[in-house]
């Protein structure tokens, strides 16, 4: 038996070739795996699931989103796709929801107020059933108004508010690094810091400098710089570390592209990485190890932390309590810090 190419199989194809009521075989069809005894008897389950895998029935999503009020669909902030970070985080997310049945699109913010408002405003016209934010600023207020409509929503790869979130563990990550600058006799270092606004830059700064605080060194405000979070931003706040003054023995940058500015920079002034001046990163891309010099780094867990950001959301769309989720780091060492 086939199915006729030219239309698509529908339930009241079905249903008139099996001379049943429409209604029961949209039961069967659309029950879910543990209800379908009670949509009919088993032989009549087996016949319906038999003739509708035969003829390659397939559910009209259009019409499931109607009869159940869920769009299955899922809306995901970032700030830009470029960045593969985020392309992995959200890599992560896709690979998730199409686990469980739900469709996801993403749409770039910049990292601007106005697109972060302009977006979501997009974003909830498609009737979403949840969303996920990538581009939180850290003070939340753009979050307390999402929240007020009603919006259910997860953060990943930052933390904003109480609001739930799947992030790295990145304080730990930058405690990780000052403890391996200090292990190498480093007492004058700097901080290329990222953006003031999220917390990202501030928890990986944070976890840094404490790290130096306790070992009874607190850095001076001039080697701590803020950047924007790729190569460009780090290059200009590394060229502003060095017109300071003496340069400092060690720098880290509270992400890859920073850091990959911060060894151009050096390049510029006929420093070496590694041999003249340690230089270490974060993120783990998949372009550190392959530098000319290669990078010192903490591996975030981003493809996991985008999996578990829709886990996240899926269970708070079921009525569930969630608690945010903080996933472990790993120092990876490499010669940008040991010359070696």
């Amino acid at each position: 038996m086939s199915a006729d190419k030219s239309a698509p199989v529908t339930l009241r194809m079905l249903a008139d070739r099996l001379g049943l009521h429409v209604s029961t075989v949209s039961r069967v069809l659309h029950a879910k795996p543990d209800e379908s005894h009670r949509a009919a008897s088993s032989a009549t389950v087996e016949r319906i699931r038999k003739l509708a895998d035969e003829l390659g029935y397939r559910p009209n999503p259009h019409a499931t989103s109607l009869r159940t009020q869920r769009s299955n669909l899922v809306g995901v902030l970032v700030p830009r796709l470029s960045d593969i970070v985020l392309a992995t985080i959200y890599e992560g997310i896709e690979e998730a929801a199409g686990e469980r049945g739900l469709s996801t699109f993403v749409t770039n913010t910049r990292d601007v107020p106005e697109f972060q408002r302009a977006r979501t405003e997009m974003v909830l016209a498609r009737r979403v059933d949840g969303m996920i934010f990538g581009d939180a600023y850290v003070d939340a207020t753009f979050l307390d108004a999402v929240a007020a409509r009603g919006v259910p929503f997860v953060l990943v790869s930052r933390r904003a508010g109480d609001f739930p979130s799947v992030t790295c563990d990145d304080y730990l990550g930058g405690r990780m690094i000052g403890e391996h600058l200090l292990s190498l006799g480093h007492t004058d270092v700097a901080v290329v810091a990222g953006e003031p606004y999220a917390s990202t830059g501030i928890d990986r700064s944070q976890g840094f400098l404490d790290a130096y605080a306790e070992a009874g060194i607190d850095l001076p405000p001039h080697r701590v710089t803020q950047s924007r979070f790729d190569a460009r931003g780090g290059h200009a706040a590394t060229e502003q570390l060095l017109a300071a003054g003496s340069p400092p023995t060690a720098i880290f940058a509270v992400n890859d592209f920073a850091a990959i500015g911060a060894l151009g920079a050096l390049r510029d002034h006929g420093l070496r990485a590694g041999t003249d001046i340690a230089v270490a990163g974060f993120n783990d891309t998949p372009l550190a190890a392959e530098l000319p010099v290669p990078l010192t780094t903490v591996r975030s867990p981003m493809h996991e932390m985008g999996r578990r950001g829709l886990d996240l959301l899926a269970r708070l769309l079921q009525g569930e309590e969630v608690k945010s989720e903080r996933l472990r780091p790993e120092l990876v060492i490499r010669a940008s810090t040991t010359g070696q």
